[in-house]
């Protein structure tokens, strides 16, 4: 199935509870396998994990806006390795806290070698919060997405290349507690994507968003594994930071581009976004993997139904075997 193919793109939407990839990096071993046969594109919720990253050299690193610009044929992506990484801190977070994550950056920086040479406070705290919808989906607002911007600004003039965003989120443990057993929605998914969306809007720059959280403590029971490693950490920042340093530049005019692609890959009742869209239109297939599945019920039966674009697959697993 991936013979004499180029690139593919592995897509799983943040915040709709995917049985695969819904939790914190647990559609990796799958990515990463696939990654082996052609270069793939990857949203950040495939690979992020807490501590641990899922992401490799052959995967580019895209978010949500960035890839609905991508498939829409607006932005091409530009290999890139070695970003110069800005970090954005939210005001909001406690100085105790905030050395935590100050830490924790010089940990990467010293084991992987990661160019990370300037971070910023906001001067305004960004006021995030989230909620879980009636229908299972997880959300929320920024009360003061423009302080993130400004901040934002600065560290592109100081010339980093892309922008990891932390900001201060209440306790989101009791939103939802089947999390940590594997279960559900994660609770502050949404509002993580509509932080990395409105800056990649605003200023067209690779970024991505890890929270900060008031309960340093980790956890001594026993979670189930897919969500496993933001258990055991007090920082989710080190996998956003890996995957920044080769997440590739955003551009109008060069590099791989919608053109490029061969297939791509989505959860089977979760078909109602842009990528999916714009492949059907450019004939691209589209492999719906029926064992992920989310809180939606945006299936092939309800909006393709006689679309030959939509090519169920029953897993993952199945999906690579075809391939040899």
């Amino acid at each position: 199935m991936f013979k004499d193919k180029k690139l593919g793109a592995f897509i799983v939407p943040t915040g709709v509870g995917a049985s695969i990839g819904g939790f914190a990096g647990d559609a990796s071993p799958y990515a990463r396998e696939i990654s082996r046969h052609c270069r793939l594109i990857v949203n950040p919720n495939v690979v992020n994990a807490g501590g641990f990253s899922g992401i490799n050299e052959n995967m580019f690193y895209v978010e949500g806006y960035s890839l609905d610009e991508f498939f829409k044929g607006h932005l091409n992506l530009v290999p890139s390795h070695d970003n110069k990484i800005g970090i954005i801190f939210d005001k909001g977070i406690p100085e105790h806290i905030l050395n935590v994550h100050i830490n924790t950056m010089n940990a990467v920086k010293a084991v992987y070698g990661l160019d990370i040479p300037f971070y910023e406070i906001t001067e305004e705290p960004a006021g995030v919060e989230f909620t879980m919808e009636e229908s299972g989906i997880s959300a929320g607002k920024v009360n003061n997405p423009q302080t993130l911007l400004e901040t934002a600004k600065s560290l592109l003039t100081k010339g980093a290349e892309a922008l990891a965003i932390v900001c201060m989120f209440e306790n989101p443990a009791d939103e939802n507690p089947e999390y940590q057993n594997g279960e559900g929605v994660d609770p502050v998914g949404g509002v993580e994507a509509i932080i990395s969306h409105y800056i990649s809007k605003e200023l067209k720059v690779p970024c991505a968003h890890s929270p900060a959280f008031d309960d340093l403590e980790i956890t001594t029971e026993l979670i189930d594994g897919k969500a496993a490693s933001e258990y055991i950490t007090p920082t989710f920042l080190p996998c956003i930071l890996l995957g920044l340093s080769n997440a590739p530049k955003l551009s109008t005019t060069e590099g791989v581009s919608i053109n490029d692609l061969d297939f791509l890959l989505m959860p089977h009742d979760c078909l109602g976004s842009t990528p999916v869209f714009e492949c059907i239109k450019r004939n691209i297939p589209v492999y719906a993997i029926e064992e992920n599945s989310t809180v939606l019920d945006v299936t092939k039966q309800k909006i393709f139904p006689t679309t030959a674009g939509i090519i169920p697959v029953k897993s993952y697993r199945e999906l690579l075997e075809k391939s040899h």
